[in-house]
């Protein structure tokens, strides 16, 4: 296993993370009521075309997107970490193996305060590894403090 990488739920230092699937659903209520069932959990928070689901077992940040692509298909994944700190420690391990990577970005999107960095798989996925910092009524991204181009939901 690669130093500073995913250990089970924990990295190295002992924090958890979790997987975070993003995906396109054609009827959010529906989709909503499916998820819920399916893990037992409702979720944290819900908007216009939008819910966010934080499961403990497995962890897993569920995110559904109404009305953004073809229903049933990946918006994008992501990684989620405990401190922002982490967040430049993957972005400067990404990087620093070559992968383009869009910097860091301290950024207000979907209903979101977050750090991040965003990047693409070699088929198109787009991957996010961020820590979300507080909640905001934005759903469109805004980059407040960046030192790359940033790109969200």
């Amino acid at each position: 296993m690669y130093p500073a990488m995913i250990d089970g739920i924990t990295n190295t230092e002992g924090r958890t993370m979790r997987l975070q699937l993003a995906i396109n659903v054609d009827d959010l209520d529906a989709s909503i009521d499916f998820y819920t069932k399916m893990f037992g959990t409702g979720p944290d928070k819900v908007q216009d075309g939008y819910a966010n689901f934080a499961i403990a077992e497995p962890p897993l940040k569920l995110v559904l997107f109404a009305g953004a692509g073809p229903g049933g298909t990946i918006n994008h994944l992501g990684v989620e970490t405990e401190t922002a700190e982490e967040v430049v420690a993957a972005e400067a391990r990404l990087a620093g193996s070559g992968l383009e990577t869009t910097g860091v970005d301290d950024t207000l999107c979907c209903y979101a305060e977050k750090t991040e960095t965003w990047l693409d798989g070699p088929d198109g996925v787009r991957w996010e590894w961020y820590v979300k910092t507080g909640d905001n009524e934005q759903f469109e991204n805004v980059v407040v403090g960046a030192d790359g181009a940033g790109r969200c939901c």
